[in-house]
């Protein structure tokens, strides 16, 4: 991946990263029409276990299997397992433009934590940019709010979480191969699933169609989770997570092709603007790496 310009490598993690989370929570969705939510996790899990042990084998990984378990990467996976099982259930009992909303919290919340932890500078215009960007995710959204219940806390959760989570991966050491990272959260969540699915549901017999669903999710699963790890790894906080904003534009594609759902024109204004906040972030960030050169 070097060919790919560093300062454009981070953001266009992300943006694959969210892509590959939608697909997913579009397969989640769908799947948890007629089975309990944290069945669907742990099904989930499996799969992609099934999918993700043969993939690090055939990447060389095998000797780093034991930092699936080392203290940082399953400090940082922990907070993983906290996020997906707020937001399987709000998932689950919401509708997707108001649990989606909810999420743009994330990476506000990870530029101050990188901000106060690691003393990150933000920037007077990258700031701007990024609420412009949290105003288009909103847009784009167009959450209802309608009978705001415990859900809307457990996406709430969720989007804490995720901040938390992707704040502890800074903390995850180079050596640690992204992949493994990915892998060790699947194998967190599915251990976290099944012990919520014991204690709270009862178990149904999934179908043909559910089984296809959750296999395909728990591919796009780990891509996800690989991507947004790298994502913030290889750039700055500042200019990698108002790329997560991306997850609403994704939302929209999905709901166009799965569910036959049109963008209305504030949505489509919307977009425009993720998209311009973000490239501009990304030119901000071209030219003072250029004028560094010069200096």
């Amino acid at each position: 991946m070097q060919f790919i310009p560093s300062n454009v490598r981070g953001p266009l993690f992300m943006i694959v990263s969210t892509g590959s989370y939608l697909v997913n929570d579009t397969m989640m969705k769908l799947a948890t029409t007629g089975l309990p939510p944290y069945e669907v996790l742990l099904l989930r899990g499996a799969a992609a276990t099934l999918w993700g042990v043969p993939l690090l084998l055939m990447l060389g990984y095998a000797r780093q299997i034991p930092l699936l378990f080392e203290r940082k990467v399953l400090r940082r996976n922990l907070f993983e397992l906290l996020a997906i099982l707020c937001y399987v259930v709000a998932l689950a009992n919401m509708q997707i433009a108001d649990s989606t909303a909810l999420g743009q919290v994330t990476p506000l919340i990870v530029l101050v934590g990188c901000s106060m932890l690691f003393g990150e500078k933000i920037g007077a215009t990258r700031m701007a940019l990024i609420g412009l960007g949290f105003v288009g995710a909103l847009m784009v959204a167009q959450p209802t709010m309608q009978g705001i219940s415990v859900y809307a806390l457990l996406a709430l959760g969720n989007a804490a979480f995720a901040a938390v989570r992707d704040i502890a991966g800074r903390k995850v050491a180079a050596e640690v191969p992204g992949m493994i990272v990915a892998i060790s959260a699947v194998v967190v969540v599915l251990a976290g699933s099944g012990a919520a699915h014991l204690a709270t549901e009862q178990w149904v017999m999934p179908e043909a169609r559910h089984l296809l669903l959750i296999a395909g999710a728990g591919l796009f699963l780990i891509f996800g989770h690989f991507f947004i790890f790298m994502a913030y790894r290889v750039g700055p906080t500042s200019a990698v997570a108002p790329f997560y904003y991306c997850f609403t534009v994704w939302a929209v594609i999905s709901g166009l092709l799965v569910f036959g759902q049109f963008p209305n024109a504030l949505a489509v204004c919307g977009i425009l603007l993720v998209m311009a906040s973000g490239l501009a972030i990304v030119s901000l960030d071209e030219r003072k790496r250029r004028l560094a050169m010069v200096a």
